[in-house]
């Protein structure tokens, strides 16, 4: 993130007789150097109970105070590693009714800090002080960017679905005098109109148009009681991957079993790469239940690149306290893996919980935030939400929001 090469050394006289840029991260400086003050969090094998209290620093907040003797006023590394990796999910904790860890359990939440990306805002004030120490310093720096993923749990709501699921549908829509969608689902049939969830067309020229940064994570799964999807070799379905794999990068969204059984991902990644015809790169759990760390450790045992799951779907934030992509840390094995978290900040499901105005009010304030550290604002929507069933007019409001279209 601070985007220069460093070499480590933990040899004093190496250290001591280098001539350049350095700076040490200890107890005690060792000379004129750069010295980050640091405390023990780092030099622990596990994980325990940590006490922490989070001060002013700047512009933003800070925890892991340290002395007057370092030239940071706290251990950045150490509070970046417990925000990174999501060490606050590794202690015991409520889960919420889904066995996920709620966002009100977080220390951001807590402390006010989730709709900041203190992370980010650290590294900035961190080169800042840097420049101070070494004006010759040069720092490669990062583009703002927009990133939007698309998940799909169902491509079509009325079509391709069989005789049986498609005559229970109707009954349903008569006996709860739902004569709209009982119309529309005759009409879908007949090919008169276009079934409600199929956006993709709509989406892939709003795409085009703007050139926007899109990602459309498909369901592959077997049809249970929590995965309603067509079956995945319909015709119609593998269509629209296909096509929408013309324009956009294309993943996997995890089934609700896929994301607790190897064997069932597994199945799942083999079957969408038989569709797209080449290496499954991303990934979406779709339950965003995270199971931090075995659920990341599978995806990198499958060889999946990239994970989009970082984030909570009831609220806008930073989970991991950054908008930076990054490897993810496991804690217990102490190893960095080769799977690259791409946290997201904003997920359509909070629209249930702020009125339109609120939402892009506290959108804006956010994308400002992430455009001043030179960030990247992740965004995931649903198919559905641009269906005339939802408020498509609100979600493709956001999405224009989002990506600064007029």
């Amino acid at each position: 993130m601070l985007g220069i090469q460093i070499k480590f050394t933990s040899k004093i006289e190496e250290f001591v007789a280098h001539d350049g840029f350095k700076m040490s991260y200890g107890k005690q400086a060792l000379g004129n150097e750069f010295f980050i003050q640091n405390t023990d969090i780092l030099l622990e094998h596990g994980f325990g109970e940590l006490e922490i209290k989070v001060q002013p620093w700047g512009n933003t907040v800070c925890f892991f105070p340290v002395s007057e003797n370092s030239d940071l006023p706290f251990d950045i590394f150490a509070a970046s590693f417990y925000l990174l990796t999501r060490y606050e999910e590794y202690l015991p904790h409520v889960k919420d009714e889904a066995g996920r860890f709620p966002v009100s359990e977080s220390l951001a939440y807590k402390e006010s800090f989730l709709k900041t990306p203190v992370v980010d805002l650290w590294v900035q004030n961190f080169k800042k002080v840097l420049k101070d120490k070494f004006p010759e310093m040069e720092f490669k720096n990062a583009q703002f960017q927009v990133e939007s993923i698309f998940a799909v749990a169902q491509g079509f709501v009325f079509n391709n679905k069989g005789i049986i699921r498609s005559v229970v549908g109707w009954g349903n829509d008569l006996m709860k005098l739902h004569f709209h969608r009982f119309f529309d689902r005759v009409k879908s049939w007949m090919k008169i109109k276009k079934d409600p969830f199929d956006v993709f067309d709509d989406l892939v020229s709003l795409i085009k148009k703007h050139s926007i940064s899109a990602i459309f994570m498909f369901k592959v799964s077997d049809f249970t009681l929590y995965d309603r999807n067509i079956n995945y070799n319909r015709i119609p379905y593998r269509s629209n991957i296909k096509y929408v794999s013309d324009y956009a990068k294309i993943g996997l969204l995890l089934g609700h079993y896929s994301s607790q059984t190897l064997k069932v991902l597994k199945t799942e990644k083999f079957r969408l790469e038989n569709i797209i015809h080449y290496p499954l790169e991303n990934v979406l759990n779709a339950r965003y239940d995270l199971g931090i760390p075995e659920h990341f450790n599978t995806l990198a045992e499958l060889e999946f690149d990239n994970d989009y799951s970082m984030g909570y779907p009831d609220d806008l934030g930073f989970r991991a306290g950054t908008s930076f992509s990054y490897l993810f840390y496991d804690i217990n094995l102490e190893i960095t893996s080769p799977l690259k978290i791409h946290p997201y900040i904003f997920n359509s499901n909070v629209g249930k919980k702020y009125g339109s105005e609120e939402l892009k009010k506290e959108i804006a304030k956010i994308h400002e935030r992430v455009k001043e550290v030179d960030g990247t604002f992740r965004a995931i929507f649903k198919n559905e939400d641009f269906s005339e069933y939802y408020n498509n007019k609100r979600y493709y409001s956001l999405l224009k929001q989002i990506h600064e279209i007029e």
